[in-house]
């Protein structure tokens, strides 16, 4: 299998102020840690970037920019996106086709939000998918807190799986690149 790295939306209005994700720079260590692995092992790094019309994701402010600590290298590629799916309406699709990847590794930020629907859509693709349990964030929601948020949604998505691929959850540490 041909593997890539996607780390979603790891911008600097998630990392800080207040819509600062929870434990938003244990994961950026923790991603930081996955992409040099899979540099150093010639893999795909894929840094996806959320924007907006308007709002603290206008494509361009210092708030839409890839967050302070994210170690990145000009090699890496970028898809930018304007909805949780990071599928849709991008050219990921087509930079995943054009160098045969068939494997994805995701982290980022939110849980809830573009982490959720861009490993579903993949699976849906038919990507093995592998989310990485500890590499994801979100913020509380009112009713749940961000740890329980990551719990419910390292449980939910793990237990998908279909006849062409399926979603595993691990943490960093056990990621096979």
């Amino acid at each position: 299998m041909s593997t890539a790295l996607l780390i979603i939306d790891v911008q600097s209005a998630l990392c800080t102020g207040e819509e600062e994700c929870f434990e938003s720079q244990r994961v950026i260590g923790t991603i930081n840690d996955l992409s040099a692995r899979a540099r150093a092992l010639e893999l795909p790094v894929i840094l996806v970037q959320h924007e907006e019309l308007q709002g603290p994701l206008l494509y361009g402010s210092a708030a839409w920019q890839l967050a302070d600590g994210l170690l990145t290298v000009a090699d890496d590629l970028r898809v930018r996106k304007t909805t949780p799916d990071a599928f849709y309406q991008t050219d990921l699709l087509s930079l995943l086709q054009a160098r045969s990847i068939d494997r994805l590794v995701i982290c980022g930020m939110q849980t809830d939000y573009c982490v959720n629907a861009t490993v579903r859509q993949a699976h849906t693709l038919g990507y093995e998918v592998v989310l990485v349990a500890d590499a994801h964030t979100t913020v509380d929601n009112g009713s749940l807190a961000a740890e329980q948020i990551i719990a419910n949604h390292n449980e939910r998505l793990g237990r998908l799986s279909s006849a062409v691929s399926r979603i595993d959850v691990v943490p960093a540490a056990e990621v096979r690149l």
